[in-house]
């Protein structure tokens, strides 16, 4: 399942193998819910934390079981992939345990925190223009010189291994009746929507409007050829993938958006009702659950809270901004 065509999109079966496959690696992470946040948000709000996962991200579950599948295909080399952090940070770790290196192409104006744990990882990075195309040509370069490609997102075996998240989420709260997750390139909510299929679950995703590619996407009828994205949600920048965009367009209830202020307001609710520090693209689904109480209000959800790669005196610049301080 690695980097075949855009028909090579995953079952449940194989989400059940990535869950398997991963297991002893990755952390199974709490699910919280809280009454203050419950009030704030008019639902029953169940909140996956893989903020608490290893690199603070959900990709490691992703990146974990695609160099699990390379072993198991017995193919042998360095990695290579572009990220604005989460993503290369977990492949870089990943890549590391199975005896390998990860090189990461990242946008030069990624966050430190995130440059930083790529390299403690392990990780090699190339840096490019803070563009999708850049990204894509940087890594090109680093495939011609014959590194294997390990996509972000639009790789079968990264949306089974990032699906096992909801797997692990409807197991700990067997009826529930909404999921939903934040969009970049669509790893997530298509593992998601695959993991939560026959459950009847409704799915929804959720995007800022400095970055809402997939809504433009969906509204299209097919994937936008660019987008310059503009948002403090650094990981929902990237353009939705064709694996993913196949998914989400046949298989999630609505895609959502949000602003930036919002996304900000949703980042100070998570500190304060459930003590987290989370990254802005975690508190995406928050804003969203909030935002539509016509769509939420009185149901039990289930929310997957993405990462929590963020500097602590980042977190505190964003949030005052977002309260009108100085």
């Amino acid at each position: 399942m690695n980097q075949k065509s855009v028909e090579d999109i995953p079952d449940i079966a194989d989400i059940h193998l990535a869950q398997a496959r991963i297991r002893a690696r990755v952390r199974m992470t709490p699910v919280i819910n809280d009454s203050g946040l419950d009030h704030a948000l008019g639902c029953r709000m169940y909140c996956k934390c893989e903020n608490l996962q290893r690199t603070g991200a959900f990709k490691f579950r992703g990146a974990s079981n695609a160099i699990a599948r390379l072993r198991e295909d017995g193919t042998a080399g360095d990695v290579a992939t572009h990220s604005s952090g989460n993503h290369g940070a977990a492949l870089a770790l990943a890549a590391r345990l199975d005896g390998r290196t990860a090189h990461v192409v990242m946008p030069e104006n990624s966050s430190r925190m995130k440059i930083e744990a790529v390299r403690e990882y392990g990780g090699r990075i190339h840096f490019c223009a803070p563009t999708n195309d850049a990204r894509a040509a940087e890594l090109e370069k680093l495939v011609a010189a014959g590194m294997i490609p390990i996509h972000p997102y639009d790789n079968a075996d990264i949306i089974a291994g990032q699906g096992t998240a909801a797997l692990e989420l409807q197991q700990a709260v067997p009826a529930l009746e909404q999921v939903i997750t934040p969009i970049g390139g669509g790893g997530l909510i298509s593992g998601t929507a695959i993991a939560t299929r026959a459950w009847g679950v409704a799915v929804y995703g959720v995007e800022p409007e400095g970055a809402a590619d997939t809504l433009a996407s969906l509204q299209r009828g097919a994937i936008v050829a660019s987008f310059n994205p503009d948002t403090i949600a650094d990981g929902l920048r990237a353009i939705v993938g064709q694996r993913n965009f196949r998914v989400i367009r046949e298989q999630v209830r609505q895609v959502l958006t949000v602003s930036d202020d919002e996304i900000r307001e949703a980042m100070t609710l998570a500190w304060h009702t459930l003590r987290l520090l989370i990254e802005p693209s975690s508190a995406t689904v928050i804003a969203a659950v909030r935002n539509h109480p016509e769509l939420f209000g009185g149901r039990k959800v289930g929310a997957i809270i993405s990462g929590g790669n963020i500097d602590p005196e980042d977190w505190l610049a964003l949030t005052r901004r977002g309260s009108g301080s100085a």
